[in-house]
């Protein structure tokens, strides 16, 4: 049938290993802003730091959260203008369709996704009818247009890792396998 192949890949983190040093935010605002001369200073006087994942602390835990391109996304299905979009196994935000109505940030059960200001050129994007500042949403799109998630290359405690659920799922049912194999081969 045509049943998906594979599942969507998310980046997970080891609390346990993360020292809340911030490294992967940085690192996940730098790729996403060529457009505002974000080069390796970074953030400019007219361009803030808007990573695409946030380090959470509460107490001594410190943690970074950020999406985990479920299969069924209700970001995805609640938004009313279709901008978020899956392609090659990643739920991201079509930033340009983007109308900033928030719906998909009350639907995310992680709390993945933030509305924020849209910068171009290192100015903030001014809504016309507004005269304020566009709100778009910002979330986790894998770096898809880099070969492997920023934030991953620059945690200094390795915390973070990129998860491929079928990847696993398959090399699981082998080990299985194999082992059940061997308790037969015993018999």
């Amino acid at each position: 049938g045509n049943m998906k192949k594979s599942l969507n890949n998310f980046v997970i983190a080891d609390p346990s290993k993360c020292i809340g040093c911030k490294a992967c935010e940085v690192a996940c605002f730098v790729v996403h802003n060529a457009n505002n001369n974000v080069g390796y200073t970074v953030g400019t006087v007219t361009t803030p730091i808007i990573p695409r994942l946030n380090v959470i602390r509460e107490g001594d835990f410190t943690m970074p959260i950020q999406c985990r391109h479920c299969e069924d996304a209700p970001c995805a299905n609640s938004c009313t203008v279709g901008a978020i979009k899956q392609k090659d196994n990643i739920i991201f935000i079509e930033e340009k369709a983007c109308i900033g109505c928030k719906i998909c940030l009350l639907a995310c059960p992680f709390g993945a996704i933030d509305l924020l200001p849209q910068y171009d050129n290192g100015k903030p994007v001014v809504q016309l009818t507004l005269e304020e500042d566009k709100k778009m949403g910002y979330k986790c799109d894998l770096c898809k247009d880099s070969e492997k998630p920023a934030c991953i290359k620059a945690c200094p405690k390795e915390a973070l890792s990129l998860v491929e659920p079928f990847k696993e799922q398959k090399s699981k049912k082998i080990k299985a396998g194999l082992s059940l194999l061997e308790v037969f081969k015993n018999v």
